[in-house]
């Protein structure tokens, strides 16, 4: 009898189920919302186009992909590799890739959202808060109306004026009184959401603490994990688009390209790059694009070195001085003749320069030179922990852990490549 064979596929469904069993009902409302935005695109236009957002199209894709996967990987399952031992490379790249995937369903929260920060700031691991529901304003009939109820329920703000967090409460017969840390709140019965005629109260839970600021450390990581993948993944693209041209001119063309090329690679070796980097960023700000540029082109030198060695002993080949003598372009030899025989190294070096871009990323954020205050980062997260040490650890450890843990992967990663395409190297 064969025994059973467990996949990073099947660990990629098994996540996929427990997220659709915890998130259905958001699932539910994020299948109406689209329903009903694809109703006013084309009732009216012009407001469809005012009411779109990247969060709400955050929300639609992650709808799509939690139902696309599943019946891709059912069709593909007798198609796809199994591994029957457990790997932990295998699934840590399999969970990063399913947080950046899925990144609003996990949270099910804005990583920015704060709230009765006197309650809620800086909470330990695992805490729970009670939180006081109040009226919403009467819906009015309407397709626009409904479009709006929707989108409030499914695309999350960092405020929520409809929710009040409190430590205790005391009701009366016109009034509830709230108390916050020591200060006392008194809200007309009135203006409370009732359920079965006592105020309606639900419980948020602070899975990994809290940071000064009343927010969610469990949600900011996991969009932070999101930001560094996509940081890195950009950067890494253009340092290979960098690399691989500059190395290829170098090596085919030789003489005083070659001489101009490579010193000015040696220039960048030797000067210290993050300063390199800060002098960029002071002088065009510190934007999400602009840190994925400097990233980028401060991390070619070395794929440029690996390119034109392999391209001085390429070019020597007799397949390759055919296709050049048959009056191939300088671009279909690189593409045709030159990328399938570099690919090997290239790629290794890449694997291992996402890790150096990641860590990069997190070291500017840590130094306040990031991608702002727009976006959550595992640097800013823990260079805003460094005050509160000594009473909230959490604020460090579990952004710090995150990066060690995308260190460790993509490192491994590279390692396994290197092995999988030279098996004379050792693991």
């Amino acid at each position: 009898m064969k025994g059973i064979r467990f996949s990073v596929f099947h660990f990629f469904f098994f996540l996929l189920l427990t997220t659709i069993a915890f998130r259905l009902p958001l699932l539910g409302n994020t299948a109406m919302l689209l329903a009903s935005y694809l109703g006013l695109l084309f009732s009216d236009y012009r407001t469809a186009l005012d009411q779109f957002s990247l969060n709400m199209a955050d929300y639609f894709c992650s709808l799509f992909l939690i139902i696309a996967i599943p019946v891709f990987l059912y069709f593909k399952r007798k198609k796809l590799p199994t591994l029957k031992t457990f790997s932990f490379l295998h699934y840590s790249v399999t969970v990063i890739f399913y947080i950046f995937l899925f990144a609003p369903v996990i949270t099910n929260d804005n990583f920015d959202f704060q709230k009765d920060i006197s309650v809620t700031r800086l909470l330990p691991p695992f805490s729970s808060i009670h939180a006081l529901h109040l009226k919403s304003d009467t819906k009015k009939p309407g397709r626009f109306n409904d479009f709006l109820s929707l989108k409030r329920n499914v695309v999350k703000n960092s405020f929520d004026d409809k929710i009040v967090f409190y430590d205790s409460l005391r009701q009366n017969k016109s009034n509830v009184v709230c108390f916050q840390n020591g200060l006392l709140i008194s809200l007309p019965l009135s203006s409370i959401d009732l359920l079965n005629g006592k105020p309606k109260i639900s419980m948020r839970h602070f899975v990994l603490g809290s940071d000064e600021f009343g927010r969610d450390i469990f949600n900011r990581i996991i969009y932070g994990t999101r930001i560094s993948l996509l940081i890195g993944f950009c950067a890494v693209i253009l340092s290979l688009i960098i690399g691989v041209v500059l190395g290829f001119l170098a090596g085919f063309s030789g003489g005083v390209t070659d001489v101009l090329l490579s010193r000015l690679t040696d220039l960048f070796l030797s000067f210290p790059i993050i300063f390199f980097i800060i002098l960029i960023l002071a002088f065009f700000g510190n934007s999400f694009i602009s840190v994925i540029v400097v990233l980028g082109f401060s991390g070619w030198m070395s794929l440029f070195r690996i390119v034109k060695g392999e391209i001085l002993s390429l070019k020597t080949k007799d397949y390759f001085i055919t296709a050049q003598q048959l009056g191939l372009s300088g671009t279909k030899l690189l593409l045709r003749e030159a990328l399938p025989v570099i690919a090997v190294p290239v790629i290794v070096n890449t694997v291992f320069q996402f890790g150096n871009v990641v860590l990069s990323e997190s070291a500017l954020s840590f130094l306040g030179l990031g991608i702002g205050n727009d976006f959550p980062s595992w640097g800013a997260m823990i260079n805003s922990g460094q005050e509160y040490l000594a009473q909230a650890w959490w604020m460090i450890f579990f952004p710090g852990f995150a990066i060690v843990l995308t260190l460790i992967t993509v490192n491994d990663l590279g390692r396994k490549l290197a092995h999988q395409f030279n098996p004379r190297m050792h693991a």
